[in-house]
């Protein structure tokens, strides 16, 4: 990071540090995920907007939520993840969607892959994973994200993951 003489960063490059990137809609019924998920995700400066259920994640988009990246649960109550993940396509087809879930099931990975998610992710789901299929979705490269957190500290203790089925 290039520092004054004064030590201070100059204001265009303290401005670039903090503008936060894209906006991350996180949609799963545990308290806790939720909680968990939008940490990992502050710590990469992402905007996180959250929901609670499909019903909710459907009502947000309609009403003007413009996510770049949907973090979608799959076993939900009510709406489930596949169900959510089919009517938010139809809202807004280009959606890049990541989904998540307690089980590693190959048969749900490969329905969530032709109904147009981009990644699976299993729960608990780990930082690093995060952060790579984000930026996959966002198309960044990795040489991209490096000149982007120039200046972030580059070792941030991330939280410990909650337990599964934990609410």
């Amino acid at each position: 990071m290039v520092r004054e003489a004064s030590g201070s960063v100059p204001p265009m490059s303290s401005a670039l540090l903090n503008r936060p990137k894209a906006t991350i809609l996180v949609v799963d019924d545990s308290p806790a995920m939720l909680r968990y998920l939008r940490v990992l995700l502050e710590l990469d400066a992402y905007q996180v907007e959250t929901a609670s259920s499909g019903g909710e994640a459907l009502r947000r988009v309609r009403d003007g939520c413009a996510p770049a990246v949907v973090l979608l649960d799959l076993q939900m109550p009510g709406m489930d993840g596949l169900k959510t993940l089919r009517r938010l396509l139809k809202l807004q087809p280009e959606l890049k969607v990541i989904m998540c879930s307690g089980v590693d099931d190959p048969s749900e990975v490969r329905r969530a892959a032709m109904l147009g998610a981009q990644a699976y992710l299993i729960k608990p789901v780990q930082h690093l994973y995060l952060s790579a299929a984000i930026e996959r979705c966002l198309g960044l490269s990795p040489a991209k994200v490096a000149e982007e957190s120039l200046g972030r500290p580059s070792l941030v203790a991330a939280p410990t993951p909650p337990q599964y089925g934990e609410n």
